[in-house]
């Protein structure tokens, strides 16, 4: 083990770049796990998913009876044409 940490005179070898490069590389997978994940579905998901999204309010008011049948199916196309099932815009 100790040629590897030494290098011909005494002093650190190539070796030593290897472990910062290392963490490098894991903190920059990290950055980039967690920026693709809050780029996929970060804040846009919440408002979609949540109880106030356009289709949940939809449904509530279709549950609790304000609208009938046909005006939820109309309402809900147009939602679907607007967001998509996803809820954000392609």
């Amino acid at each position: 083990m100790q040629t590897l940490a030494h290098f011909a005179d005494g002093g650190p070898g190539p070796w030593i770049l290897l472990f910062p490069l290392m963490w490098a590389l894991v903190i920059g997978g990290g950055v980039a796990l967690l920026r693709r994940t809050a780029w996929r579905g970060g804040p846009r998901r919440q408002d979609t998913v949540g109880g106030d999204s356009p289709l949940a309010v939809l449904g509530h008011r279709f549950a609790s009876g304000e609208i009938d049948e046909d005006e939820y199916w109309r309402r809900l196309s147009v939602l679907d044409e607007e967001f998509g099932r996803r809820g954000g815009r392609a």
